[in-house]
């Protein structure tokens, strides 16, 4: 359980840490003990990084509500001339 005082963990960092983990287990040379603990985390990574992706996606959402709230897909363009994105 992540301490409260904690600073939250940025998603790149779940990422790399979870990354890390499926390495490890990949090899294959760790005892069975160490094996479940290195899955256990990367679950947990899993299930952190996932958290964060639906929250990104809920305020892409949000961003590109219309100004009476309903949620319409709209695909993302590049104008040519800024290079920015922006919703059409």
């Amino acid at each position: 359980m992540p301490n409260p005082s904690e600073e939250p963990i940025r998603f790149e960092e779940a990422l790399s840490r979870l990354e890390s983990a499926v390495k490890a287990l990949e090899k294959g040379d760790l005892p069975l003990e160490e094996s479940l603990q290195v899955f256990e985390e990367g679950v947990r990574f899993s299930k952190t990084c996932l958290k964060l992706l639906d929250e990104a996606e809920r305020k892409v959402e949000i961003l590109l509500a219309d100004k009476d709230g309903k949620r319409r897909e709209r695909p993302f363009e590049e104008p040519e001339e800024t290079g920015k994105i922006q919703a059409s």
